[in-house]
């Protein structure tokens, strides 16, 4: 299969085919992903909560968004891969939002980037666009933003709000962007807002009306990150359980001096 561009994924949508997107964050899921035809592998920030054990996404920096996305782009040969920006390498101005944005797809070797977007950063998208880089929007909850937000909440329920989260999408479009997520909001408002736009919409936390569907891969696979998963988030497998019974059982015959065995020695 030859790799997706961004306009393959925009021909999804037009052509009225699903988009499948998760997380991967370093060789051996991003291989997994790309072998099984997953579109979109997203190097999310979320590595702050699943790989590096933060509260939030706030303290990753480029510098391990570059190492990640290096990571994946050496396990994937189909998928498009998209990197997040992190909190601090876009929001200070717009030059150093194209300068670390370049690097993502310098260093990192991403085929396109995605940033978390209000009403006044509308130029940030324009300038990276221009330089020749594909934008991904994030739109509705906006995790660097979960201070601000008051935590992880449900956006646009209210009619104001909604109507903000419209007009934000359809000002992102006109700007360049190729796709957008959209995170927790209402399925009635997801589904309205992915009709009113030509570009794919990627729910996460916002229902099935969607262009296609994002998730972190651990939450897929049960690798659980919280006692309590939000109620967006669906396991297809418990490899939590399956990975501490294999621990438990090496641990075991090791006491036991079971292993190595002479099967297992040279």
């Amino acid at each position: 299969m030859k790799p997706l561009m961004p306009l393959d994924i925009i021909k999804k949508k037009s052509e009225g085919h699903k988009i499948t997107m998760l997380t991967a964050y370093e060789f051996g899921m991003a291989k997994l992903l790309d072998e099984a035809g997953i579109d979109i592998i997203l190097v999310g920030d979320s590595l702050g909560n699943v790989f590096n054990g933060c509260d939030s996404t706030v303290p990753v920096t480029l510098s391990q968004m570059i190492y990640h996305t290096q990571a994946v782009v050496r396990g994937t040969t189909h998928a498009l891969v998209v990197a997040d920006m992190p909190f601090l390498s876009y929001q200070i101005s717009i030059e150093s939002a194209k300068r670390n944005a370049g690097l993502l797809l310098k260093k990192g070797g991403a085929h396109a980037v995605k940033l978390e977007i209000n009403e006044s950063q509308l130029d940030l998208v324009k300038a990276i666009y221009h330089m020749g880089i594909p934008v991904m929007g994030h739109i509705g909850f906006t995790p660097q933003s979960v201070y601000q937000l008051g935590g992880y909440k449900v956006q646009g329920k209210e009619k104001n709000s909604a109507e903000k989260l419209l007009a934000l999408a359809k000002a992102l479009e006109q700007a360049g962007c190729f796709s957008l997520v959209l995170e927790l909001v209402p399925s009635e408002l997801a589904t309205h807002i992915a009709q009113a736009l030509s570009i794919p919409v990627i729910g996460i936390g916002a229902g099935p009306g969607c262009d296609g569907q994002v998730l972190v891969s651990q939450d897929v696979l049960g690798m659980y990150r919280f006692d309590k998963p939000p109620k967006f988030v669906k396991s297809y497998a418990h490899l939590n359980t399956v990975m501490k019974t294999a621990i438990l059982d090496f641990k075991k015959e090791v006491l036991a001096g079971l292993y190595p065995n002479a099967e297992h020695s040279y």
